[in-house]
C-alpha cells in the first residue's frame, strides 16, 4: 500500500509502476499453458508468488523505502511487486479478471 501511496504522490513513479502492471497484464494475457479455467486473480497470485521466490533465490529482501521520496529509487523487484498490487487492486470482483490500465 505504501508504494501505491507512494505513486499518488509522485506523477513519475506512477507511470514506472503502471508500466510494470501492463507488463504483468500482457504475460497474464497471453496465457499460461493449461490455464485457461484458471481465473485471472489466481494467475495474478501464481505471478506475484513466482516473482518471489525467484528473487527469493537471488538474495532479494524488501527493502521498504525511508521516505516518500526514496521510492523512486526502487529496484525492478520492488517496482514490479507494486505493479502487481497495483493490478490486483483493478480486478472485478464478478469476474476476477484485470479491468482499466492498471
Amino acid at each position: 500500500m505504501a508504494g501505491l501511496a507512494a505513486a499518488a504522490a509522485l506523477p513519475g513513479l506512477s507511470a514506472v509502476f503502471d508500466q510494470h502492471s501492463a507488463a504483468v497484464r500482457d504475460i497474464l494475457a497471453a496465457g499460461v499453458e493449461g490455464s485457461a479455467a484458471v481465473a485471472g486473480v489466481v494467475l495474478l497470485a501464481g505471478y506475484a508468488r513466482g516473482l518471489l521466490d525467484e528473487a527469493k533465490t537471488k538474495g532479494w529482501t524488501f527493502r521498504a523505502p525511508a521516505d516518500l521520496s526514496a521510492w523512486s529509487t526502487s529496484d525492478w523487484t520492488t517496482a514490479r511487486l507494486v505493479g502487481v498490487c497495483s493490478l490486483a487492486a483493478t480486478m472485478d470482483d464478478r469476474r476476477a479478471q484485470p479491468t482499466g490500465n492498471g
